[in-house]
């Protein structure tokens, strides 16, 4: 049987106190938008009904109502997409104020575009519109004002994390952001140990923007442990080309320029999108299929005394650890923690009614509790025990790209197992196979290409390598 290298072991032994994370100021920010979101939707059709009172002294007008109700969704859509509920919306009221009124304007005028071809903009009052149009801006332009200062004064003003780690380079230093010495931390960029690298994604989660000072041998180090964490990171730098970077940085005041080397691969709308996919799915998976998980609980159960769940730890985003949640299918005495003993054909290790939920993909219905919990997706890369092999070589020694797959959640299913890279990893090839569609799958995420991997996956169950 092969053996964990001795680093990992030793490190697995020590239980170092893990560094702590940052508040998920993301969020901080998404509620924001979304107090932003319902104050316009409030105060817009205030505005309108008030300025219909006011000048017909008809509370409640069917044509002011009426306007409100078209003008609504054309306003959203405008405003969605020319930024106005974006990050600096929220610390510079100028530049809040004059996206509004872009948005505002356009909409009224799209509106009276609609009502000329309908041959309705008699039933509107000029009047009416332009005082509701005056009102409904004053007010939201107010209430703008009113949330930079509450951001200012209970937030401190601030809405974004900022991390500059100093690794031996050239002095630099960023307004509100946390400075830390990778030194005196004892960060190795290189390190292939999975602990490592858990106890800096643990360090980089929920940071905004990472920027990284360090000597020149260690850049590209740094470049590839920043892609495979999935933030915004910069690495002050000049070898553009050595190091893959994907945009500049210019600090003015510093008078320092970096190189974006990565970005995270979804925006926050993608990953809120994303994460009502995996929400709702796993909430009805879980009511459906109740009957069904409790069934087999119960026959688990009943085989051998053991418990039902079986946790082992595995590889998450940011290549971070969380315990990933099965039906146990093996006895347990023989259970493999660390996974580095593939599953054969026929293994003794497995139970009679472990051997039919592993075949049939029951055994990982558990999982629906992790996406719900946020630790994984219903579709993403499959993470992996830190034990697992492709031949001899553990999987990060096959290909140095590996670690780029846990830039986002790992999932229930991929695009490499609907495509059949399934089962045990007997080849390197078997790993590369799946490594590959891993990256494609991350490069070119849509939600539409999730349901439909979804949907996909219902015909692959069932499959000749699971045993």
């Amino acid at each position: 049987m092969n053996k964990l290298p001795g680093s990992i072991v030793a490190s697995a032994q020590s239980q170092k106190t893990q560094p702590q994370s940052a508040p998920s100021l993301e969020r901080r920010r998404l509620r924001a938008y979304i107090a932003m979101l319902l104050i316009d939707l409030i105060l817009l059709h205030f505005g309108f009904v008030f300025a219909a009172f006011a000048y017909e002294s008809v509370w409640w007008e069917p044509r002011a109502v009426l306007a409100t109700a078209i003008l609504l969704p054309i306003y959203f859509t405008i405003a969605l997409y020319n930024t106005s509920y974006c990050a600096r919306s929220l610390t510079d009221w100028g530049y809040a104020v004059r996206k509004l009124a872009v948005a505002l304007v356009i909409s009224v005028g799209l509106l009276n575009f609609l009502a000329f071809f309908a041959k309705a903009n008699a039933e509107f009052s000029r009047v009416a519109m332009s005082l509701g149009l005056i009102l409904s801006f004053t007010l939201m332009a107010l209430a703008r004002r009113g949330l930079v200062a509450f951001i200012a004064r209970f937030w401190s003003g601030k809405i974004r994390n900022y991390l500059v780690i100093d690794d031996g380079g050239p002095a630099f230093s960023l307004r509100d952001a946390t400075v830390i010495d990778a030194r005196e931390m004892g960060l190795d960029p290189g390190s292939h140990d999975p602990h490592m690298r858990d106890k800096i994604g643990q360090l980089l989660r929920n940071q905004d923007n990472v920027v990284v000072s360090s000597s020149s041998l260690r850049r590209q180090q740094w470049a590839i442990l920043l892609k495979s964490v999935g933030v915004f990171g910069e690495i002050l730098s000049e070898p553009a080309q050595r190091i893959g970077a994907m945009g500049v940085q210019r600090y003015d005041a510093q008078d320092v320029t970096s190189l974006v080397v990565s970005t995270g691969p979804l925006g926050l709308r993608s990953r809120a999108t994303k994460r009502c996919y995996d929400i709702a799915l796993a909430s009805a998976g879980l009511i459906l299929l109740s009957p069904v998980l409790a069934v087999f609980a119960l026959l688990i159960k009943l085989e051998d005394g053991g418990p039902v769940l079986f946790a082992q730890r595995r590889v998450g985003r940011g290549n971070e650890f969380f315990n990933m949640l099965k039906f146990r299918s093996m006895r347990v005495e023989s259970g493999d923690e660390s996974g580095e003993r593939s599953t054969a054909r026929d293994d003794d290790r497995v139970t009679r009614i472990g051997r039919f939920i592993r075949s049939s993909s029951i055994d990982e219905l558990p999982q629906l509790w992790n996406v719900l919990r946020g630790e994984m997706s219903i579709v993403g890369p499959r993470p992996h025990a830190l034990g697992s092999q492709a031949g001899d070589k553990l999987f990060w020694e096959v290909d140095g790209q590996y670690w780029r797959r846990h830039s986002l959640k790992p999932g229930l299913t991929g695009l490499a197992q609907v495509r059949g890279h399934r089962g045990a990893t007997e080849q390197e090839s078997d790993l590369t196979d799946r490594l590959q569609s891993d990256l494609e799958y991350i490069a070119g995420w849509t939600l539409r290409r999730d349901v439909e991997i979804t949907l996909r996956t219902l015909s692959v169950l069932r499959h000749d390598r699971a045993f």
